[in-house]
Formats: C-alpha cells, sequence, structure tokens
C-alpha cells in the first residue's frame, strides 16, 4: 500500500493555563473539520504534589469530550 501525505499542518501553541498545548485542530488550513474539535498535544509537563493546571473560565455549551493519550517513550 502506498500512502501520499497531501498536507502537513503546523500546531500552534495555545496557553492552557501553566500547560502549553500544541493545537493541530482546529486549523485555518483543514476548514472541512469543525469548529469545535481539538486535537491538542500536551505536555510533558510535571506538576508538585498538590498543584495543577491552572485553567482559565471558560464557557461550556455541553460538548462532550474525548481524550486520546499517547505514551512518550
Amino acid at each position: 500500500m502506498t500512502t501520499t501525505i497531501t498536507q502537513i499542518l503546523r500546531p500552534h501553541m495555545q496557553d492552557l493555563g501553566g500547560l502549553n498545548a500544541r493545537r493541530s485542530l482546529p486549523h485555518n488550513d483543514l476548514m472541512m473539520v469543525g469548529p469545535f474539535i481539538f486535537f491538542d498535544h500536551l505536555g510533558p509537563a510535571l506538576f508538585p504534589p498538590g498543584k495543577g493546571v491552572d485553567v482559565r473560565p471558560h464557557p461550556h455549551i455541553n460538548l462532550a469530550t474525548v481524550t486520546y493519550l499517547g505514551l512518550a517513550e
């Protein structure tokens, strides 16, 4: 099977409140993917005991989230 790469999306950095994310979706160059689909690469990050991400207030509009975890090698 031959695979052809037709497009490479360069993610932009997004501050999530003490944790940087490289956000690939949504992307201006891939408009066929809806604005409520997010694909982020988080971390690596280390947090001291009792501390975590300081997420700023943001609205929720009854969207369900799915988290895909990949293991670093």
